[in-house]
């Protein structure tokens, strides 16, 4: 199977994000503290359990909410990260997956744990970016994505796309980091700064946005406790590790981190931040 295409057209914030992933530093502290299976916020059910146990429960929730899927079935990995879903959902269901990613340091882990998983010849691994899908119209019977959109600096041009390549009945599930509905003015700048971003959807944004391109909500499960969760356990796990990682990710980086996971829980206690699963359904012709 083909399994690169070169990105292009990428906006300033892909192409800030593709660049923060390939980084060295990111990488290696992605694959060794965040789990190195999925890159995305963990659903918990103990304050110190394995980061790894809790996000492989957040990508079991969300298989569960949509219709059964199988050999025929064609998924679409959104932002795939190393591809722990991808992996998931095709050892679980035979069906194919199109990971699609923008970091090429990710996608060659990914590449090499299907190929040790015999997954290669059902995943997929396209570099490239989720601003313009290299798919034709109407070939997924699901899209999927898991803390990825907020890297865009066009999230309705995402959902476009997301909408675009999907079949007539096909579902779409994501989570992203947003910020809450009601929140302040200013009040995520030091979150904004860190991850080089000018905004986050919200709620209602992608409410709107997914409703204007004739998608239906199906549900939506507020989860934003878990985001706190998420942070604070990755904080603990990065400072418990730290010298371990001594001579894998900078020093500087990783004082970077621990304060820009402070950002981050913070504003999710002052309930500024929201995040959860959605679930949308294309009309059927």
């Amino acid at each position: 199977m083909n399994e690169t295409q070169p990105a292009s057209g990428l906006s300033t914030a892909v192409e800030t994000a593709r660049a923060y992933y390939d980084s060295s530093d990111a990488d290696n502290f992605y694959f060794h503290v965040w789990g190195g299976e999925d890159i995305h916020i963990g659903l918990y059910e103990a304050a110190d359990e394995p980061i790894a146990a809790a996000s492989r429960r957040t990508v079991e929730r969300m298989a569960g909410m949509v219709a059964p899927l199988g050999p025929q079935s064609r998924v679409l990995d959104l932002g795939a990260g190393y591809g722990g879903a991808a992996r998931y959902l095709a050892q679980t269901f035979g069906c194919r997956v199109t990971a699609l990613n923008l970091s090429e340091t990710e996608n060659a882990r990914d590449r090499a744990m299907n190929r040790a998983a015999g997954l290669d010849q059902l995943i997929e691994v396209i570099t490239g970016s989720f601003e313009e899908v290299p798919a034709p119209d109407r070939q997924f019977d699901l899209v999927w994505s898991q803390d990825a959109i907020l890297h865009s600096g066009r999230r309705a041009q995402v959902l476009a796309e997301a909408a675009r390549v999907l079949r007539p009945g096909g579902e779409l599930v994501f989570t992203d980091p947003m910020q809450a509905d009601d929140c302040p003015d200013g009040v995520l700048q030091p979150v904004l700064d860190r991850i080089h971003l000018a905004s986050l959807g919200s709620p209602a944004f992608y409410r709107e946005a997914l409703t204007n391109l004739g998608l239906h909500e199906v549900d939506f499960s507020d989860l934003t406790g878990q985001l706190v969760n998420h942070y604070q356990r990755v904080r603990d796990e990065l400072q418990r590790q730290r010298p371990m990682l001594a001579d894998q990710v900078s020093a500087d980086y990783i004082e970077r981190m621990i304060t820009g996971l402070g950002h981050w829980i913070d504003a999710g206690t002052l309930n500024y931040l929201a995040w959860g699963i959605f679930h949308f359904r294309k009309p059927a012709d």
